[in-house]
């Protein structure tokens, strides 16, 4: 179960990641209010799962998927120009992730 709640903090991390942006400086309400709900989410999910899987390996599983996922859906909306050498390193990042899920001995 801490797997579930260290991936799904890790989509929040990129919900946040992006709604801070969209936020413009905490300008913007609804994007602070997103920001603000999913940054205390995320963290308390990433915590969460530390008690189960050591602090290195939840957390740079944890900004994989986020940093990740923020790219992409940054480039599917067009604030970020896709290339083949961006994707082609965020796939290196994803298979790292799932790499140190693979020779994690925690579950």
């Amino acid at each position: 179960m801490s797997w579930v709640i260290l991936i799904v903090s890790g989509v929040l991390e990129a919900v946040w990641a992006t709604a801070l942006g969209k936020s413009e400086g905490f300008t913007k309400l609804w994007p602070t209010v997103v920001f603000g709900v999913t940054l205390l989410m995320s963290m308390g999910g990433l915590a969460w799962a530390m008690r189960d899987i050591s602090t290195g390996t939840a957390y740079a599983v944890w900004v994989g998927i986020g940093a990740s996922l923020t790219v992409v859906y940054a480039m599917v909306t067009g604030d970020e120009d896709f290339s083949v050498v961006k994707m082609l390193l965020i796939l290196g990042l994803v298979g790292c992730v799932v790499g140190l899920k693979l020779v994690s001995t925690e579950h």
